[in-house]
């Protein structure tokens, strides 16, 4: 990969190379060993098309409960025209322009592995939009999942072949405008080719990439925030030591304690004798909290690196084995099943920095609140308590206090309420 510009095809993408280029805005050019890929492919199945009488779904036969009809050879192409016009119906809100640029370049990546059958002129076009920020027009509901991501992908390379809208230069405009503005002519699909667009997994890829680099951030903040909320509940780092981990050695729980101990290291709040025999749950549970994440988000970022490296359209072509496959890479399960437990692991994960945070609000808000009341300001002291209570409906010695300031202002009615409530939750 040169300074400015990434290759296509030229090797395996990686969560890093993916960031690089969204962020830094590289260009994108086809590798010239893709290119050969992209046209053997090409070439066999033109040949095999021209030499075989056998039926190729999708190819040379109608779609889906059709695929008994047989397509004439001058009507290849108008079918798979026709295939994207009729799919292009996603509805709902505008995908965001990162999401977009992601779609492409994991289709044109997909594509340049060299079992779909397209043209070059086809990812070279893709390529040609993403480079300057061509941008279709996709709407985020649509997709079937089980049977890919036909109708938002319809929508995103409906412009290749002139139709369509899409943003240029922060304006809407018809696709067939941009195109002329370029010198491009649309895209004259030949066969195969729609079904190589349509079919495939990148808009569910493309909102997985975006959220497991969103994931890993989170990850490491979440690390950080824990170290903050450690050291200002004045807390213990004995459940952070490396002993302890090794002893239940799960990945992610040794990293996180590893990281812990590191954001803490030579700390004098946490170097001082603790005055807490032992912390919260929220607490010295973070490791195994934050590291059960750290493994959810690993295993889903595996999930998640193999299919965007993978050819996902139908049927698929090999070349080398004389072999046309009808299958179902298309099909979305191994993403969908990832994604809700990448979902379940950050809710965990925010669900104990959440509670560590209340901690530590529980605590100063029942130290301000205390404070007040030593110096009679009854009124302060309830508005202080009365956010502890906000961050913890269970801490029964804000109702207490409360109570206290409010008998002093003659709310007796409050009062007795408040300890009421008191001694139901501590009734010791």
């Amino acid at each position: 990969m040169s300074k400015n510009v990434y290759h296509i095809g030229s090797g395996a993408l990686t969560f890093e190379i993916i960031e690089r280029i969204i962020n830094e805005n590289l260009k994108l050019e086809l590798a010239p060993e893709a290119k050969l890929r992209i046209q053997k492919c090409r070439d066999y199945l033109d040949h095999k098309i021209a030499s075989s009488e056998e039926p190729l779904y999708g190819i040379t036969t109608g779609f889906g409960s059709l695929c008994t009809k047989n397509i004439s050879p001058d009507e290849l192409g108008t079918l798979q025209e026709n295939l994207i016009k009729s799919h292009a119906c996603s509805v709902g809100e505008e995908i965001r322009p990162v999401i977009i640029k992601l779609m492409m370049l994991l289709k044109a990546h997909a594509l340049s592995l060299g079992h779909s059958g397209v043209q070059v002129i086809t990812v070279q076009r893709i390529l040609d939009f993403f480079n300057n920020d061509v941008m279709p027009i996709v709407y985020d509901r649509g997709s079937l999942g089980a049977s890919g991501d036909l109708a938002p992908l319809a929508n995103l390379f409906l412009p290749l072949i002139g139709v369509g809208d899409v943003y240029y230069k922060g304006k809407k405009c018809e696709a067939i405008s941009v195109l002329d503005e370029f010198g491009w002519e649309p895209v004259k699909l030949m066969s195969k080719e729609g079904l190589a667009l349509l079919n495939g997994t990148q808009f569910m890829s493309a909102n997985g990439v975006f959220a497991i680099l969103k994931a890993f951030r989170l990850s490491k903040k979440a690390d950080l925030i824990a170290a903050l909320s450690l050291e200002a509940f004045d807390g213990r780092i004995d459940p952070f030591m490396d002993c302890i981990q090794q002893i239940r050695p799960h990945k992610g729980q040794i990293e996180t304690g590893e990281n812990v101990r590191k954001l803490l290291e030579g700390s004098e709040l946490i170097a001082r004798p603790g005055k807490h025999v032992q912390d919260p749950y929220s607490f010295r549970c973070v490791p195994q909290v934050h590291g059960a994440t750290k493994d959810a988000i690993r295993y889903v970022s595996s999930v998640l690196l193999t299919e965007i490296n993978s050819v996902t359209d139908n049927p698929t072509i090999f070349p080398d084995e004389d072999r046309i496959i009808s299958g179902g890479n298309f099909h979305g399960q191994p993403l969908a099943i990832s994604y809700d437990f990448l979902g379940i692991a950050l809710a965990a994960a925010l669900m104990c920095g959440t509670k560590s945070y209340a901690q530590y609000n529980r605590e100063y808000f029942f130290w301000v609140g205390r404070s007040c009341m030593m110096n009679n300001d009854y009124q302060e002291a309830i508005r202080t308590l009365n956010t502890l209570l906000r961050f913890d409906e269970n801490a029964f010695e804000g109702y207490f206090l409360r109570g206290i300031a409010k008998y002093n202002l003659d709310d007796l009615l409050g009062a007795e309420a408040d300890f009421s409530t008191a001694i139901r939750l501590n009734p010791v």
